[in-house]
């Protein structure tokens, strides 16, 4: 099953040009399972692996203490794995058909409002070393809706000034286009033309945000920068760079945008996924109901 495992993943790597985070996500899914097979039931052919066997290998998970959601990757794995595997003829039948996946209770979103957002960003120093990096970044997070992911590899030659466009790469390697505001190409344009060539070294890449050291910003270290200036604002909400893009979406559909159109700014491939903003926008709404109708 291992040399099955090994060619799957380079499948999902070469011919679907997935992440390499879904590709370690996916193998180590498969793994935990090939060797629970090993170990518990002695099998290490997948021809032998049944419904009954994955679903007591589920149940086992559950009984450790997994969560519903995680539970769900690991049968998304088993699923496309054993599809794969099915579709090169190795099975003859796929044992995942009936395997269902399990409910996951919906969580709405954490999010900023407007005047929260103004004070977060307002009070970035911009007169300190890296005030101006780190306004243009925050301010971009909010902007676009960019993932912390995507600030991170965004880089100069995606970025048209004049039309206020960025090209970025998301989940998938899929690439979008999403708007920058008035605002925050302002806070890019004096950082770019400032201080972003004092950060420049010999070994320096196209990334639009550059360390101290002339490197990429990890994903790390974006997120300990929000969080820094969060402390700072002496905001008491619990600050993080995805609440960010959370927040743009939010506002957006709050002021009039199409959900579709939100939809294709954030990249989500499934129109489901935007659709937890409405809910947030209308506990928003009955919120303000309840504060100010005087027979709430």
């Amino acid at each position: 099953m291992v040399q099955q495992i090994e060619s799957f993943i380079r499948f999902l790597a070469v011919e679907r040009g997935l992440s390499v985070n879904y590709q370690l996500s996916t193998q180590r899914s498969l793994d935990e399972f090939a060797q629970w097979c090993t170990t518990a039931k002695k099998i290490d052919n997948p021809q032998k692996v049944t419904l009954a066997l994955l679903s007591k290998y589920l149940a086992d998970r559950k009984r450790a203490g997994l969560s519903a959601s995680s539970i769900k990757l690991i049968v998304v794995a088993l699923k496309i794995f054993f599809r794969f595997l099915n579709a090169k003829n190795v099975l003859v039948r796929d044992p995942t058909e009936a395997l269902t996946l399990p409910r996951i209770e919906r969580y709405l979103p954490e999010t900023l409002n407007e005047m929260q957002v103004e004070q977060l960003i307002e009070a970035i120093d911009t007169k300190v070393a890296l005030g101006l990096r780190d306004r243009a970044m925050i301010e971009l997070l909010y902007a676009s809706g960019l993932r912390i992911s995507e600030l991170a590899n965004a880089r100069l030659e995606n970025f048209v000034t004049e039309e206020g466009i960025l090209r970025v790469t998301g989940k998938g390697n899929k690439t979008r286009i999403v708007p920058v505001g008035r605002k925050a190409c302002e806070a890019l344009a004096s950082y770019l033309s400032t201080e972003r060539p004092r950060l420049v070294k010999r070994r320096s890449g196209s990334e639009i945000f550059l360390s101290t050291r002339g490197t990429k910003l990890t994903t790390a270290r974006l997120w300990q920068i929000v969080k820094k200036h969060a402390q700072h604002s002496g905001l008491e909400a619990n600050i993080y760079p995805h609440l960010l893009r959370h927040s743009f979406a939010t506002h957006l559909l709050g002021n009039g945008a199409d959900l579709r159109i939100i939809q294709e700014m954030l990249g989500h491939a499934d129109i489901a996924t935007t659709q937890v903003y409405t809910h947030v926008d209308q506990q928003r709404l009955k919120a303000v109901h309840r504060q100010f109708h005087p027979r709430a």
